[in-house]
């Protein structure tokens, strides 16, 4: 009886090492169920495991789902998939796709942020080029815990967001990106510049002020200490800054020419109506503009006027400012302008 037992179940036995050898050979023999060249794959975020493999489906990384989701039923770890852009090489197993995506790091896209902008228009070029809501971005660039955290006590990151071409990941989080930047300016306001900002009698905050200032000025680095000397000049001698872009910024709204009747907004940026700095940076100056704060030309000017070529007239008094803006009448005049 005993012999008739045992050879029962060799049937059994051998049908079971056939399944295993087929679900190894399923599992893991490469190009089986996966494209033969590299696919794009994206992924967003709260997309559950199906949804990606129906991604995956769409993208043509896989020619049928349900080896995909029989891999991960049977290896449940790998399903789990961080929000982001892949690029998958070809001719991968099944597990190993899965295992790919589960621990390999997403695609970084390179974003340049120009010197100048402010909040507004930073979320507009990250919700463009990221994975990204714009308003969750403004609403992060004003949360307390955050901004306290980077030792920022403004009210909003106004400043800090430091301009440059960078590497995000596609899928970073709005508190991810204003960390990240926050922390590209942290890096560069280096403890020697913070001895030169205590030695000019500034702060933090009134530094990055006067140079979003400078920056909204002149797009030319070869003068952003000369309008900066006439800033500090104007500062020491308690004369209103009468700076253009602080009316800008107390407007809202595009870029546009500035009538008189706008000279007269109530804003407490509007420094043609206060004295001193206005509450806090008007944009996200560049380095240039930081450093020309902190080391700005031994000047007397008082005062600058465009020439209508791209540059300013610097002027120490107030007859000879009004040449240049005769100067710079003409020169409108001369080009039909």
């Amino acid at each position: 009886m005993a012999s008739k037992k045992t050879s029962s179940r060799k049937p059994l036995l051998g049908g079971a090492a056939m399944l295993l050898t087929a679900l190894a050979f399923f599992l893991f023999l490469p190009g089986l169920n996966t494209a033969s060249k590299a696919t794009r794959l994206t992924v967003h975020k709260k997309m559950g495991a199906r949804a990606i493999i129906d991604e995956l489906y769409r993208s043509r990384s896989i020619t049928s789902k349900w080896p995909a989701l029989v891999t991960i039923t049977i290896i449940p770890r790998v399903h789990r998939v961080k929000p982001g852009r892949y690029t998958i090489p070809p001719r991968m197993s099944n597990f190993m796709l899965m295992y790919y995506l589960h621990t390999h790091p997403q695609d970084e896209v390179r974003v340049t942020l120009p010197e100048g902008i402010d909040l507004r228009k930073t979320a507009r070029i990250l919700s463009r080029k990221l994975d990204l809501d714009s308003a969750e971005f403004m609403m992060a660039t004003a949360d307390r815990n955050l901004l306290l955290k980077k030792g920022i006590t403004a009210k909003n990151a106004e400043g800090y967001l430091l301009p440059g071409t960078y590497d995000f990941a596609w899928a970073s989080t709005p508190e991810e990106a204003v960390g990240f930047l926050v922390g590209r300016f942290r890096h560069f306001y280096t403890d020697s510049l913070k001895q030169v900002t205590a030695q000019r009698g500034l702060n933090e905050t009134a530094l990055l002020t006067l140079a979003s200032i400078v920056e909204a000025e002149t797009p030319l680095d070869q003068e952003k200490n000369l309008v900066a000397s006439v800033y500090l000049n104007r500062l020491k001698k308690n004369m209103r800054l009468q700076a253009d872009p602080t009316v800008q910024y107390a407007l809202g709204g595009a870029a546009r020419r500035l009538y008189y009747k706008d000279l007269a907004a109530g804003s407490p940026y509007n420094t043609y109506r206060h004295n001193g700095l206005p509450p806090g940076p008007i944009c996200n100056p560049g380095a240039a503009s930081i450093l020309a704060v902190l080391n700005p030309a031994n000047s007397n000017f008082l005062y600058f006027v465009a020439t209508g070529k791209g540059g300013h007239y610097f002027a120490e008094s107030l007859t000879e400012h009004n040449a240049n803006i005769k100067k710079y009448k003409l020169t409108l005049s001369n080009t039909g302008h």
